[in-house]
């Protein structure tokens, strides 16, 4: 039986965990915030310093790194057989505004200890083995988010991708070039033999169910819209109440329908809206125009779709009984995902020889691992946060819930590796 072998059906997890928190601190020094957060938008010099270590790591570790043209990077371990399509892994490293340590950021650091653990073993796995920083998942400072694996699996093209702006109007692709992370591998083509991401929840599921490891059986579908309800604005004072066209009332409503369809839709539903503006914002002007943001998500197509038709009903119903006029306009669209079989069962498997508590879950958020699943066997292994507070200067992870999730990262991915080998695990 050989060194992965023992690895794979030991009960030991194997992981440094000192050694990954350490890791984990350590990046989490650039674009630290006074809150305990992380900010490191995109492509800055932050994120230029950030990359700068994950290189270093990486090359400590042996392993050779390539970029592509939207600044992806690629950490590859050998394996026996360097014509099998590697096994991935990977997140990224740029955070929100008001971000925390974890974010992204745990799945790019427990690729590398999985890296470093092996290297300790002395483990060579059959086929090769990547760990990837992905650029501009979060898509705070260019839109939109999971840009550079949306590049990768030919999402979006590489040159409207350079071309997108910021705020102040520098470009993708001037940025690249001005922290020197515009490489010259190709952004697509490329064989994934099998991806695991590893990132804590972002919700509070696991942690009010006591589970440390959540076995994440896919994504949910999402739709959004804009939405712009138009009445008529008129003095607050002098006009009768049965005669306005309060665009705001109307809003009340339609918040309120959005609210009762996920509720009606269990389990997995959600319907958020997320922005309203009323104007012209004056106190004693009755609101004429709103806009409104509706987002709606669910794991199975058809309930998705008929969630989004009650609250359609809702709108015109409104509208016609308050003289509103509405617009309704599509924004995005994700259809639910489903994620490799092999894998979840393999991440499933693996927490329960590990003597893991463990749960089926299915992922609220988008992640890079969704772009990857339609490039080969994917899965994703959560781990709790505290609160279930993410995208937020307090998010929190517990030192042993992280270890916990890269052991299961680790073995996920030599499972994988040894499957390949045999001639299984075809995307």
């Amino acid at each position: 039986m050989n060194a992965a072998v023992d690895v794979l059906h030991s009960a030991h997890q194997h992981i440094n965990r000192d050694r990954l928190w350490q890791s984990l601190m350590e990046l989490a020094k650039l674009g630290a915030t006074v809150k305990g957060g992380v900010c490191r938008l995109a492509l800055t010099d932050l994120d230029r310093q950030a990359r700068d270590i994950f290189v270093k790591w990486c090359e400590d570790a042996g392993c050779t790194v390539s970029i592509d043209g939207v600044g992806n990077i690629f950490a590859r371990r050998p394996g026996r057989n360097p014509d099998l399509p590697p096994v991935m892994t990977g997140s990224h490293i740029d955070t929100q505004p008001t971000g925390g340590k974890f974010d992204g950021c745990f799945g790019v650091l427990a690729g590398v200890e999985v890296l470093r653990t092996l290297n300790d073993l002395g483990v060579e796995t059959e086929a090769p083995l990547e760990v990837v920083v992905w650029t501009n998942e979060e898509g705070s400072r260019f839109a939109p988010c999971m840009m550079g694996s949306g590049v990768f699996a030919e999402k979006f093209t590489l040159e409207e991708t350079l071309a997108k702006v910021d705020a102040e109007g520098v470009t993708v692709g001037e940025a690249l070039n001005a922290i020197g992370y515009a490489g010259t591998r190709a952004v697509s083509g490329h064989a994934v033999g099998a991806y695991f991401e590893a990132h804590i929840e972002q919700g509070p599921i696991l942690e009010d169910e006591r589970k440390t490891i959540g076995v994440v059986m896919g994504a949910l579908g999402q739709k959004w819209f804009d939405l712009k309800l138009r009445g008529v604005e008129a003095h607050a004072g002098p006009t009768p109440m049965h005669l306005r066209k309060d665009a705001l009332v109307g809003a009340a409503l339609i918040v309120g329908a959005v609210n009762r369809a996920a509720l009606g839709h269990q389990p997995h539903a959600c319907g958020t809206v997320g922005c309203l503006q009323a104007y012209p914002g004056s106190r004693n002007v009755i609101p004429g125009e709103v806009r409104m943001t509706l987002d709606f998500r669910h794991m199975e197509p058809a309930q998705l779709d008929s969630m989004i038709a009650e609250v359609r009903q809702v709108i015109e119903t409104t509208c016609e009984e308050h003289g509103l006029l509405f617009e309704l306009t599509p924004t995005a669209d994700f259809p639910p995902l489903y994620f490799d079989k092999g894998c979840v069962d393999a991440v499933r498997g693996v927490a329960q020889g590990l003597g893991l508590s463990h749960m089926d879950i299915v992922s609220g958020a988008g992640h890079d691992a969704i772009f990857l699943a339609e490039l080969g066997p994917a899965g994703m292994i959560f781990v709790p946060c505290e609160g279930g507070i993410s995208h937020n200067e307090i998010e929190n992870a517990a030192p042993e819930d992280l270890a916990a999730g890269c052991a299961v990262l680790l073995r996920a991915m030599l499972a994988a590796s040894t499957a390949i080998a045999g001639g299984g695990l075809a995307g």
